[in-house]
């Protein structure tokens, strides 16, 4: 990216120029104070500490803090976009011109929480893990994303350049993500799992199950001034109207990022108006999947009668009270950039007239050999994540599945178990939401459909999608793109790949002595750092 290092500069001294005009006009009150633990809530225990091995946001959100990108989606900018990415870990970067090489100038100075220098290796071994076929990483649920990756090098202490097969525009965009931090070379990735070293602004102190997460500041952080908090404290409280109660109570600074639905939105801001709160787009669907490899699933066209029962606006009038979108795979627009619009959605299987699909749906069933007698019908469980945001939809998809001859009960699975599950394809039906990372196709493509990914959790495997995936990421004309995820996009619902029930939206809330805070609107992994966060009181 030629000129990135002045345009940097020069957005640099405009901020500055902000900067010393705000302070100008309105004094030095608000000036930032340091000190105080940041008290936040959390809804389950994290299945490990590692954020390159896990894929849930209840790993992201609490150990985002520990550590530095590359680069990084600005965390005061609410949208994630390719104009807010700013450099994190390196200075600058260069793209060659065949598009082909991504070349990163690093920071000096910078240390590992134990004292160690960062240099390029240890970017290099970062990827090395990510890349390796030798699957170094207990799991991988990212490796997809980096299929374009041939290799990364360290092209001396302060120098690593990526080398791909083919040019990929969005990459920049993967690598700002939350879920891209840089592992140092030294510690073994076991060690990072219970004792994770870091770059970033707080250090690990413990992880304890069902108890909490505590971290402290780094007080050798390479920012000067920054954090500003002591440190943070995760508080691990299993009922969600129990973290309610104590949010409004005041036991608590912040709620999880992600836990204030529409309808507790109104009651704390009933119960505790003074708080400050954000409902947004998370950048998550809600949706069904499948494994169908296991019988009777492996028929088609019983998977398909199962996305035909599906009244998505039930979901969503009853969940959110309306405020959630329908969506393919890709986030809805207005909150996303590459959705389906709405009028191209009314043209795909089971987004229209919801009785008719289920009269398809019920002449599928008896094809396959099932029907309304209670001999016939198809009973089996569905399985989900054991908190409120997977459990709730759960309830309501048992109900929809009635209406086409199948009678099932739900198993609920704590978050260190479930994954565990998925991951192994252990499931027959699961209700499930999917998080997007990055609101852009080659996380969303590569990671949930391409053949032999690991967040591929029912098995979809097509080539030719495959190939398609490939081809829009190579494209560099945006509108040429879009036409392309629309297309493909459109065919993943039509394959009944994942059918998606909606794409949720959630608030955080916090107190109003709590200063520094920008939830982000598109995507809830990247945005947690809370190196600027401070307690004004």
């Amino acid at each position: 990216m030629k000129g990135r290092t002045d345009r940097f500069a020069l957005a640099c001294f405009a901020l500055v120029s902000v900067m010393a005009l705000t302070i100008a006009t309105t004094g030095a009150a608000r000036a930032q104070k340091s000190g105080g633990i940041l008290k936040i809530q959390h809804m389950d225990t994290p299945p490990s500490a590692s954020i390159h091995e896990e894929a849930t946001v209840s790993v992201a959100v609490p150990f985002m803090g520990l550590f530095n990108n590359l680069v990084m989606f600005d965390q005061h900018v609410a949208k994630n976009s390719f104009e807010s990415i700013i450099p994190d870990l390196a200075l600058s970067w260069t793209w060659g011109a065949d598009g082909k090489t991504l070349a990163f100038k690093l920071r000096q100075g910078v240390r590992w929480h134990d004292g160690k220098p960062f240099t390029a290796k240890d970017v290099a071994c970062t990827f090395d893990l990510l890349l390796s076929a030798e699957n170094k990483l207990r799991r991988n649920p990212r490796g997809a994303w980096y299929g374009n990756v041939e290799k990364v090098t360290a092209d001396g202490d302060f120098d690593a350049t990526f080398h791909l097969k083919a040019p990929q525009p969005s990459l920049l965009a993967l690598l700002a993500s939350g879920y891209t931090p840089i592992y140092p070379c030294h510690i073994p990735i076991a060690d990072m799992r219970r004792k994770p070293i870091g770059t970033g602004p707080f250090k690990f102190v413990e992880l304890k199950m069902n108890e909490g997460i505590k971290l402290t500041k780094n007080t050798d952080y390479w920012k000067p001034g920054r954090p500003y908090l002591d440190g943070i404290e995760y508080t691990i409280i299993a009922d969600r109207s129990t973290r309610m109660l104590s949010f409004v109570s005041g036991k608590f600074d912040m709620t999880f990022p992600t836990d204030v639905t529409v309808p507790l939105l109104k009651n704390i801001k009933k119960d505790a108006p003074q708080a400050q709160c954000t409902m947004r787009a998370t950048g998550v669907s809600t949706n069904l999947i499948v494994n169908r490899d296991a019988p009777p699933f492996d028929d088609p066209k019983i998977r398909r009668a199962m996305a035909l029962t599906l009244d998505r606006q039930a979901f969503i009038d009853i969940l959110s009270e309306g405020q959630s979108t329908m969506g393919g795979a890709m986030l809805a627009p207005p909150d996303g950039v590459w959705g389906l619009p709405p009028e191209k959605l009314k043209t795909i299987i089971g987004y229209g007239d919801v009785a008719k699909s289920r009269e398809e749906a019920r002449e599928l069933m008896k094809q396959a050999g099932y029907g309304p007698g209670p001999d016939k019908r198809l009973k089996l469980k569905v399985s989900t994540r054991n908190i409120a945001t997977f459990r709730d939809p759960a309830v309501i998809l048992l109900d929809q599945l009635k209406q086409i001859y199948i009678d099932a009960e739900l198993e609920v699975i704590d978050t260190s178990v479930y994954y565990n599950r998925v991951f192994k394809k252990d499931y027959v039906v699961a209700l499930n939401l999917t998080g997007s990372a990055v609101d852009d196709p080659d996380v969303t493509f590569f990671e949930g459909y391409a053949c032999g990914s690991l967040r591929n959790y029912n098995n979809y495997c097509d080539p030719e999608m495959t190939k398609l995936f490939e081809a829009q990421s190579r494209e560099t004309d945006q509108k040429k793109r879009l036409k392309m995820v629309w297309e493909i996009d459109a065919k993943l619902q039509e394959d009944i790949a994942r059918p998606i029930i909606s794409n949720g939206k959630a608030a955080g809330c916090w107190q109003p002595y709590v200063k520094g805070v920008t939830l982000h609107s598109n995507s809830i992994y990247n945005g947690t750092r809370y190196e600027d966060v401070w307690l004004d009181r």
